[in-house]
């Protein structure tokens, strides 16, 4: 893939607001219909824009269809996210192969794991250069595959490759977005993939959210509540979404 082109077509989707796809052959006229869909995939991928029947329309900033880059996240709602990973660490356990998903809270919650007989896997280079650097006795797996820069996140068709042979008992995952219609939503196909594939594998899955991402939805959904065992959150859920978790047998924590 041509990323100076794929970023060329960003930019002008995004002054332009929506676009055709034979708007772009005309401004690629050598480049094929089928190249150019690839392109609006990719780009639909990573949160840029959004594809429609016949073009793609732009993603207009602050509409909370795109994640924030890592670096503005980690800095809001710090006394939640505290409050979550506290409650998390009941459930991390020795003898027992632990997934920590990348995101702010799994981050924090990984700077809380004492230095013990623990082994865990992870899609967050942060996480694992913590685990590493700071304990002695646990034993840290980082998965391979493609960084994405925005978010700290290891993923893509290597990342998925190198968990065919691995266990996981539990694991914390991080959601971007959760609604009762769409479920747990994030901003990157890629990472989406990757969640689904950790949920499939672990025997007990607890989601990590904080109270803000209740009612935000993203471009991809990688799991319901069906899928999960324990809600960790910030505070109590609203009653539809109490209701539902309690439908689904999802054991709330806040």
């Amino acid at each position: 893939m041509d990323i100076d082109r794929k970023d060329k077509i960003r930019t002008y989707i995004e002054q332009q607001g929506s676009v055709r796809i034979s708007d772009l052959e005309v401004l690629y006229p050598n480049i094929s219909g089928m190249t150019i869909r690839r392109d609006l995939f990719a780009l639909e991928s990573e949160g840029c824009i959004r594809r429609v029947r016949g073009g793609a329309k732009a993603i207009p900033r602050g509409s909370g269809l795109k994640e924030d880059v890592y670096s503005q996240r980690i800095s809001r709602n710090t006394e939640a996210k505290k409050k979550i990973a506290q409650n998390a660490m009941q459930f991390i356990e020795t003898g027992r192969s632990i997934y920590i998903d990348s995101g702010t809270t799994t981050a924090i919650l990984a700077k809380m794991i004492p230095d013990a007989d623990y082994s865990i896997i992870t899609s967050g280079p942060n996480i694992g250069m913590d685990l590493t650097l700071g304990h002695s006795n646990s034993r840290v797996t980082l998965i391979g595959g493609q960084l994405n820069r925005s978010n700290l996140t290891v993923s893509g068709p290597g990342s998925l490759h190198f968990l065919k042979d691995l266990n996981i008992d539990i694991a914390f995952v991080a959601t971007t977005g959760f609604s009762l219609k769409s479920g747990f939503t994030n901003g990157d196909y890629n990472e989406c993939e990757l969640k689904k594939v950790v949920i499939r594998k672990a025997g007990r899955v607890i989601m990590l959210m904080d109270s803000t991402k209740i009612g935000r939805n993203l471009p991809f959904t990688f799991a319901t509540l069906r899928e999960v065992d324990i809600l960790i959150t910030d505070s109590e859920l609203p009653p539809e979404y109490r209701d539902a978790a309690k439908k689904y047998n999802v054991r709330v924590i806040y």
